[in-house]
């Protein structure tokens, strides 16, 4: 793993405020001529410092309004039931998040839907017909205060 230097947090703090910002102006941003910023900003992509890209959306503009966050509890917390459970996640586009955790429960997720009604459907046809879920508690959220991809790097 490559120690970040502070050019290269530069770099990663100017995509992660702008993903479509031209390599002229992240060179200028981190002070660097455009050929060795564009070779660092290479190097942390293919490192896998840097992901990917995306654009964030308005869930509720996009007919998604609802976030339910599901507490996970197994029946055993053996290393092939969590592999079951993580596959099975990880298949599910309506689980935007899923954490495993410490603590009372094993897992939470954020599961993003239209409505009530659809999160039933997703309740009754995935989530609970999974083999190894010893419990489900689901919380809904109000209204969303902060949501952010950006890192706290300073």
């Amino acid at each position: 793993m490559k120690i970040l230097d502070a050019i290269d947090l530069r770099i990663i703090a100017g995509v992660q405020d702008n993903g479509r910002i031209t390599i002229n102006e992240l060179a200028e941003r981190v002070g660097l001529s455009p050929s060795p910023c564009a070779r660092r900003l290479h190097i942390l992509e293919e490192s896998g410092v840097i992901k990917g890209y995306t654009a964030t959306i308005d869930q509720a503009k996009v007919g998604l309004p609802v976030s339910a966050f599901a507490s996970i509890k197994l029946e055993r917390q053996r290393e092939e039931d969590l592999d079951r459970f993580s596959k099975a996640v990880a298949r599910w586009p309506e689980v935007v998040d899923c954490y495993l955790m410490t603590g009372q429960r094993d897992y939470l997720l954020r599961i993003v839907v239209r409505d009530l009604h659809a999160y039933e459907e997703f309740l009754k046809s995935k989530l609970t017909r999974l083999e190894g879920v010893a419990s489900i508690e689901t919380s809904f959220a109000l209204s969303q205060i902060k949501r952010s991809e950006v890192l706290p790097l300073t």
